[in-house]
């Protein structure tokens, strides 16, 4: 299995910027569909992006599209999310996973899971 590991969060205002990086090692990042998921507060872990192995492919949740950038550097076994405008009610801990499938957005086809980085956004 790969093993990640999520950096990049913090306390921003709305309509501030963050990155997410997710480091993965044990595999081969290319061998995997990667995605991020977030989990607000009292709520389910929901999809938020996801891109296929090599970057081609990138579909995202329709409340973060035209804000959030996912995008991946299998060289550098690191996938990326690009956060702008960011709202209040994107405050979660975001996790990064990854899946066999080649196309996933449900978190049961995702095998690998970090283990999350807090991100707070200020009104």
């Amino acid at each position: 299995q790969v093993q990640l590991v999520e950096s990049g969060g913090g306390l921003v205002q709305a309509g501030g910027s963050l990155r997410l990086s997710c480091a993965a090692s044990g595999r081969t990042l290319s061998s995997y569909t990667m995605g991020w998921f977030r989990q607000p507060p009292g709520k389910e872990r929901e999809f938020v992006a996801g891109t296929s192995w090599n970057g081609g492919s990138t579909y995202y949740a329709d409340f973060v599209k035209g804000r959030f950038t996912i995008s991946r550097d299998n060289a550098k076994s690191t996938v990326y999310l690009q956060m702008n405008s960011l709202k209040p009610e994107d405050t979660a801990v975001y996790y990064c996973a990854a899946s066999r499938s080649p196309y996933s957005d449900s978190p049961d086809r995702f095998g690998s899971w970090g283990q999350g980085t807090q991100v707070t956004v200020s009104s």
